[in-house]
């Protein structure tokens, strides 16, 4: 590979993890005070339309189409308001209680989640879980006949663990989780639930 293409592959992704971080702080930041006006909501249109370059990441996509299709008409009502005060706290995470790192975002999870089944089936866990650490996890699912393992195109399910931690690449969510919604997206069939919603499961 030639430097010039060594330089471009890395230095856009740097440009592009930046962008993220900062989206997420913008995110947090308009969400913060419990509602997002006109001004907000056409900044932050403003700011998507200006930073194309992270456009191709399946999670923003989603939140860009959403604000796009609010301002439609030039104004944002009430409803409309609400709506978007959702998406940015689902896409920024919740705010962590005193003393706790941050929540995972609820973003990629797939809505409605669905039933699950564990025999025969392949888990892949991330993040931190209320529940224990990942190996008491993972023995939940082998207990019931599942199979725990990294996350490939065999995947069936990918549990984000209720807390965010230092180790992902970004503060609300990582790149195992952005993997698994391109896969998605792409027509892979699998699951992105909640440590929540896989609990409820175990009982």
């Amino acid at each position: 590979m030639r430097d010039e293409e060594l330089y471009n592959q890395f230095g856009k992704g740097r440009i592009s993890d930046r962008q993220i971080d900062e989206l997420t702080g913008l995110a947090r930041g308009l969400s913060a005070d419990g509602v997002v006006n006109q001004e907000e909501a056409e900044f932050l249109n403003s700011w998507l339309a200006a930073n194309a370059g992270v456009i191709d990441n399946p999670l923003i996509v989603r939140l860009f189409r959403t604000v796009q299709s609010i301002l439609s008409d030039g104004i944002l009502d009430r409803e409309e308001a609400a709506e978007l005060f959702s998406v940015l706290k689902a896409f920024a995470g919740e705010a962590p209680e005193l003393g706790e790192t941050l929540k995972s975002t609820r973003l990629p999870l797939c809505s409605p989640p669905p039933s699950l089944q564990f025999d025969q089936r392949r888990f892949c866990f991330t993040g931190t879980f209320s529940f224990g650490g990942r190996t008491r996890c993972e023995a939940e699912v082998l207990r019931r006949g599942g199979e725990c393992g990294a996350l490939t195109k065999k995947t069936n399910y990918l549990i984000i663990g209720e807390y965010a931690t230092e180790s992902w690449k970004h503060s609300s969510f990582g790149e195992k989780i952005l993997k698994a919604a391109e896969m998605r997206d792409a027509g892979v069939p699998i699951s992105i639930v909640s440590e929540e919603h896989w609990r409820d499961f175990l009982k």
